[in-house]
């Protein structure tokens, strides 16, 4: 399992928010929620959209591509419940966010 890495300051983020950061060569889109701060891959599982360019909405991430939308917290959606995304860990300490890596998977080619 990956170390913790600092992928950004809180105050970057705005609450209500998304911005891609890059962590250990990986595109992360971090969320600033009411709730707090959260992270997925930045591509969709759909089609590969770019999450960071999406909608916030509370807690859920709306791909700007076709428009799947992405629960932050578990990286679920009501599209279709064997579709999820990769989420990773997030803590924030000092005023900095860190993020630990989950592993990566491809997209699902039955969706392409």
């Amino acid at each position: 399992m990956s170390e913790f890495i600092v992928a950004a300051n809180a105050a970057d983020v705005p609450e209500g928010k998304i911005r891609l950061v890059i962590v250990e060569g990986r595109k992360v889109a971090l969320y600033h929620t009411s709730g707090g701060f959260f992270a997925t891959e930045n591509s969709c599982p759909h089609r590969g959209g770019p999450l960071s360019e999406g909608d916030l909405i509370g807690t859920e991430v709306v791909c700007p591509w076709h428009l799947w939308n992405f629960n932050v917290t578990n990286g679920t959606t009501d599209i279709d419940c064997d579709v999820t995304l990769i989420t990773h860990e997030v803590r924030v300490e000092d005023g900095r966010v860190f993020i630990r890596l989950s592993p990566e998977r491809p997209l699902l080619p039955e969706l392409l």
